[in-house]
């Protein structure tokens, strides 16, 4: 099943899919993307139409031609485009609708749940150069292997490790964006734990006792070993401080030197002097969790935390298999249901994502 087939050889397991004819109507309805059958003749038709137009690449105009040719539908390139702006709640709630279909339990087999985003410039050309993007929040659940949750903002919708609501039960890996105090704390009152990259300086450390703890002499102290597993508190802005453990390991040779000159490159470029500290904590990767070190000893916390590159596949698979990219136009009316047509589509795929060579699972395996 590609994105061509979808709406053509594929398009009635896709309705199956989704639920059936009946239950696409009604969605429809509710959602007021369909009202009347007039030159649309009713919403499997009406989704077929949009999804051809978000997921392939003829544009309105073209589009709207095939449609004709096909049978399918008799409409202006405006006339799609103001069906399209009325169809964002409804896929919305599909994409809803279909995260839920596969919603993992934390039982007998925990649930590791890694978040992160990813950006898509807004249409026109300087775009990227200001900062006008959109921003799509993520989490990818493991042994699934899919998506279980997304949320779709502007460039101001920062990246929140609580965004999404924790699982009683789950193991949550992040990156260093990540590491927010108060918002940790809100993870593991839920009842989850969590893996998450620190930076030796974006977090204020301390011991037991209230003291500021010195990170920096505590890699140097495990320098010779090359590993470091020990507890750690970290502050907060309201509450008590974070009781957590402390993994690091140092990196391999080449790793290490490939960090401090990105360190040293983004220095320039911002047109600031790096530090000595920043260049010793290059040679490492730090971690903090909540994980027992009884039941998650260190090499199992580093080997969670190494599962963080799957998200990055099934973001790469989201740009490259699906074609996500810049939307066209400008209005969030039409841009919007634009990205969630592409965010159902690799939902749709997911199931059959190992007959694709790019898939996480045949990646592992090699």
């Amino acid at each position: 099943m590609t994105d061509e087939s979808l709406v053509n050889t594929d398009w009635e397991s896709v309705v199956a899919r989704l639920g059936g004819a009946t239950r696409l109507a009604a969605s429809a309805r509710a959602t007021k993307a369909f009202r009347r059958g007039r030159a649309v003749k009713n919403s499997v038709d009406l989704l077929r139409l949009i999804l051809a137009y978000c997921l392939g690449k003829r544009g309105l105009r073209l589009t709207t031609a095939w449609a004709t040719s096909i049978g399918l539908a008799d409409l202006s390139n405006v006339a799609l485009l103001y069906r399209l702006r009325q169809c964002g709640d409804w896929l919305a709630l599909l994409v809803g609708e279909a995260l839920a279909a596969a919603v993992p339990t934390a039982s007998h087999r925990r649930l590791i749940r890694i978040v992160d985003a990813t950006t898509v410039a807004k249409a026109g050309r300087q775009a990227k150069k200001s900062s006008q993007l959109w921003r799509l929040h993520s989490a990818f659940d493991l042994p699934g292997e899919r998506f279980g949750w997304f949320e779709l903002t502007d460039q101001r919708g920062g990246e929140r490790l609580d965004r999404i609501a924790a699982v009683n039960g789950e193991i949550r890996i992040a990156d260093r964006a990540y590491l927010q105090p108060d918002r940790i704390a809100a993870v593991l009152d839920a009842g989850a734990d969590l893996v998450v990259r620190a930076g030796w300086k974006n977090a204020r450390w301390l011991e037991a006792d209230g003291q500021p703890a010195d990170l920096l002499a505590t890699l140097r102290a495990g320098a010779a070993k090359g590993l470091i597993d020990r507890p750690i508190w970290v502050g907060r802005k309201a509450g008590e401080p974070l009781a957590l453990r402390l993994v690091a390991v140092k990196k391999p040779p080449e790793a290490a030197a490939a960090a401090r000159r990105k360190a040293r490159q983004d220095a320039r470029r911002e047109r600031y002097q790096v530090s000595q500290g920043t260049l010793e904590a290059a040679d490492w990767v730090i971690l903090l969790t909540s994980l027992d070190p009884q039941a998650f000893p260190t090499a199992d916390v580093l080997a969670l935390y190494r599962l963080r590159w799957r998200i990055e596949l099934a973001f790469k698979r989201l740009k490259s298999l699906v074609g996500l990219k810049r939307p066209p136009g400008v209005d969030e009316r039409s841009a919007t249901p634009w990205l969630l047509a592409h965010l159902l589509l690799i939902l749709l795929l997911e199931p059959l994502v190992d007959e694709f060579e790019d898939s996480p699972r045949l990646a592992a395996a090699a």
